[in-house]
């Protein structure tokens, strides 16, 4: 049995609640096609704009009432975690059940581990929630800390860091499910990120990298692949120019060069470039798949997508 860490964009998820409870069901089907080829499948996702809501949500009585207690990103991310998870489970369990296939669809609300050293911990860039007027934003840094920045013109946001993961804290309790035959939905958001302080796990104002949890993710797990499923059908590199050519298959060495040259975006498709790159590296056997939601049955068969191989160790299928 191939085992698939499927990684969900947001394109998989809509960007409002009415969004994705219809986004899912397109999801739902992807997915259950994955897994009536006879694939193990785990499910992590982003969780952008849904985080964002909530921490927007919560600022708000913040700037209504300044005596309100603050709410915690990390809790936000949590929120975010069970109700995507939820709305997935559900999803899933009506289509495979369509279907004539019974199986348990479970969510882990997932903690990562960062590193205290991390750089990015000082370095708050990654913008998050509504946009807000400078004398808003300052009231947040004054009264909560928070750190804000001017958004290119657009408005005030608040800015958080985005460290690497480095440790998923329930990666047993995720093994168990799956040995017992759950299809699981875990790491969401890249996971709430957590400090550790000697036994004691604590939340940070920091969201993760959806792409970076889900190689670390396949790498614990040992998958065979990790599908990382975006808006576009296939990695592109001189992207809009005219020049922009597909790529169909790329081993490590060629992405890799593709990377250190500046062709993807840093918002966009480089860290699904990097975390294809992470997962590949790693051990004989694996590959990385980019592809659109809608192709994911034909891209895990190699008919779709982009496939990036190791060659060095000789995965070329």
């Amino acid at each position: 049995m191939k085992r698939i860490v499927v990684a969900l964009g947001g394109n998989a998820l809509g960007k409002n609640l009415t969004e994705q409870f219809e986004a899912v069901k397109v999801t739902a089907k992807a997915i259950a096609d994955l897994i009536g080829d006879g694939s193990e499948v785990v499910i992590t996702h982003g969780n952008g704009p849904q985080v964002g809501k909530i921490d927007a949500a919560m600022n708000a009585l913040l700037l209504e009432d300044p005596t309100e207690e603050k709410t915690s990103l990390s809790m936000c991310v949590a929120m975010s975690q069970a109700y995507i998870g939820y709305d997935i489970q559900n999803a899933l369990r009506k289509e495979l059940m369509r279907r004539g296939m019974y199986k348990p669809v479970v969510t882990i609300i997932t903690q990562v581990e960062v590193s205290n050293d991390d750089p990015a911990m000082k370095n708050p860039t990654k913008p998050i929630g509504k946009f807000m007027t400078e004398e808003q934003a300052q009231r947040l840094k004054e009264h909560y800390g928070y750190a804000v920045a001017e958004d290119s013109g657009r408005g005030w946001r608040r800015v958080v860091a985005s460290p690497q993961p480095q440790y998923i804290i329930e990666i047993d309790a995720i093994r168990a499910s799956l040995q017992a035959g759950s299809v699981v939905i875990c790491c969401g958001g890249g996971g709430i990120p957590v400090r550790r302080k000697d036994d004691y796990l604590k939340g940070c104002a920091a969201v993760i990298d959806k792409d970076y949890c889900s190689a670390l993710l396949a790498e614990n797990l040992n998958a065979d692949v990790l599908l990382i499923l975006t808006a576009i059908d296939k990695v592109k590199i001189h992207f809009g120019t005219a020049d922009e050519q597909s790529l169909d298959r790329v081993s490590l060495n060629e992405l890799c060069r593709y990377i250190d040259d500046g062709e993807f975006a840093s918002g966009s498709m480089l860290p699904k470039a990097e975390a294809a790159a992470r997962f590949v590296e790693g051990g004989k056997g694996r590959k990385a798949i980019i592809a659109a939601l809608e192709e994911a049955g034909e891209a895990v068969k190699g008919k779709a997508g982009t496939v990036i191989f190791n060659e060095d160790l000789g995965v070329r299928n």
